[in-house]
């Protein structure tokens, strides 16, 4: 058995709000952020020894060349590239660091441009799979490989638009009531279903919005979160896998189904008792295949449970409460940070938009990096309100 996260917490949840598209760097994005997460605790750059960082736009620098950017002289440095489990990972590396005592305070913050061409760009060289292997056929982009992984999801366990619809719809419903986000309008199932295609089966409202913003929050000890005066979450379990089920001939499952006992079990908890639950969330498959994987219901039930259930902030199974991606926009890699920060938010009563009643365990779920016909990394975790 691991050894549990006890006196680790989380604070400072801070978001830049989003833009659809910015001529500033990554660095801007990614620093204002981290300036903003020490103002929010009352901190100084100096009194960071902990900084973790994740972005797809910083061209050839990585963490250690913002360390100057930002003035900051951090004895624990990490850069982690995993898109959207990136966030899981910046919180359990740091925890760790934090307990072992190689850093008091660690910022982890992850943030990306959006130039008009900026997502283009980044397509063609997103990895060495897609240069060699998908875009010689004149293929290429995520709707491509989400498109293959829906419909193999369709056709397996007898999903239907409508299911995914329910998603999308709750999401916006909930985007409505955050300030940052860039999509408010209302929409309606039948809106949805009427939506422009993009890449049979998906549609326009299955797809995330890129664009430019930065998420960002701070992890240290209990007795140092409560001698600042900052309300914080207590983190009491993680998992992480990669390329999980590489036998699988398309992905319909992911590192959640390996590690989830494991999740509870040092939580102490089980599925029955997670008030909400933050998915990542670039396209509605993925949250089906969460919410099965991380054990809410069994494999391929999860349209059954989609449609058993109010995924609103005031539903009786409060899901992706800010709106998540699908509504509130994809900032590149601070995608991966948003439903870990939301959900700080929710558990320390410091919520931009409508608060889930009563939240005292919140899940959040990560999912990121994909290669044509599968995601490579997953990763979860188990907070507790009254840090």
């Amino acid at each position: 058995m691991r050894r549990g996260y006890d006196g680790v917490v989380v604070t400072a949840p801070t978001t830049i709000p989003y833009e659809r598209y910015s001529i500033h760097s990554a660095h801007r994005w990614i620093g204002q952020a981290l300036a903003a997460a020490l103002k929010r605790a009352g901190l100084r750059p100096r009194d960071v020894d902990g900084f973790c960082c994740s972005s797809f736009s910083l061209g050839l620098d990585t963490a250690v060349g913002l360390t100057q950017h930002f003035g900051i002289s951090p004895r624990w440095l990490d850069h982690i590239p995993m898109g959207g489990a990136s966030g899981i990972a910046a919180l359990r590396r740091a925890a760790r660091a934090v307990q072992a005592g190689d850093a008091d305070i660690v910022a982890c913050v992850a943030g990306d441009t959006n130039h008009p061409d900026s997502f283009r760009q980044q397509l063609t060289g997103f990895s060495r799979f897609s240069t060699d292997a998908v875009y010689p056929y004149g293929a290429g982009g995520p709707n491509m490989s989400f498109a293959l992984l829906t419909d193999a999801y369709m056709r397996t366990y007898g999903a239907t638009r409508e299911d995914f619809g329910r998603i999308c719809v709750s999401q916006r419903s909930n985007a409505r009531n955050t300030p940052h986000a860039l999509m408010k309008r209302p929409l309606t199932l039948e809106q949805y279903l009427a939506a422009r295609p993009i890449a049979d089966p998906i549609a326009l409202f299955d797809c995330v919005m890129p664009c430019a913003g930065a998420e960002a929050f701070l992890v240290m000890r209990d007795e140092t979160a409560r001698a600042l005066g900052l309300p914080s979450a207590r983190l009491l379990s993680t998992i992480e896998r990669h390329n999980a089920f590489a036998e699988d001939p398309i992905q319909l499952r992911g590192g959640w189904a390996v590690d989830r006992d494991e999740l509870y079990g040092m939580a102490g908890v089980g599925p029955g008792d997670i008030d909400l639950l933050e998915t990542y969330d670039d396209y509605p498959v993925i949250i089906m295949m969460q919410i099965e994987d991380l054990g809410f219901c069994a494999k391929g039930e999860a349209p059954a449970f989609v449609r058993a259930h109010d995924l609103r902030v005031t539903g009786d199974f409060p899901h992706n409460t800010s709106g998540g991606q699908l509504s509130v926009g994809q900032a590149g890699a601070a995608g991966g940070h948003l439903g870990l920060v939301e959900a700080i938010r929710q558990l320390t009563g410091e919520t931009l938009g409508a608060k889930v009643a009563d939240a005292k365990l919140a899940m959040v779920s990560g999912f990121g990096m994909i290669n044509y016909d599968r995601g490579l990394c997953s990763g979860a975790a188990i907070l507790a309100a009254g840090g």
